[in-house]
């Protein structure tokens, strides 16, 4: 007989299989912005078709809105103007690549070479 450590395998308890570890920074972010980010692409591209100043204002403002979203929890594209999460990486993307979307557009329709009317079919 052993000394008392050695327990029969009935009463061991039993091995505990622990979960792949959830990345808390991902899980607590805001994914809130992307679909506002979409509706004011859409809507600069819709009024490139009128002015070029629809679509560089609406940039600007996705910009400067991008650039809230790096640096504090202010956002501009809320109706609340404070995130209680931080929006994640995917939303400042899109976020700055509608910005550069909008803005090359404007910059486009500046220069006479129109590509808002093939994007719409007209």
């Amino acid at each position: 007989m052993s000394d008392g450590r050695a327990y029969p395998r009935s009463y061991a308890s039993p091995p505990r299989y622990r979960s792949a570890p959830i990345d808390e920074a991902a899980a607590r972010r805001s994914h809130a912005a992307v679909p506002v980010a979409v509706a004011i692409i859409l809507v600069g591209l819709y009024l490139g078709e009128y002015t070029f100043l629809a679509p560089g204002l609406l940039g600007l403002a996705l910009l400067v809105s991008g650039f809230s979203f790096l640096s504090t929890r202010v956002n501009p594209l809320s109706p609340h103007f404070y995130l209680t999460r931080k929006p994640s990486w995917a939303a400042v993307g899109v976020v700055f690549l509608g910005a550069l979307l909008l803005l090359g557009d404007a910059y486009s329709l500046f220069l006479g070479a129109a590509t808002v009317p093939h994007l719409f079919g007209l």
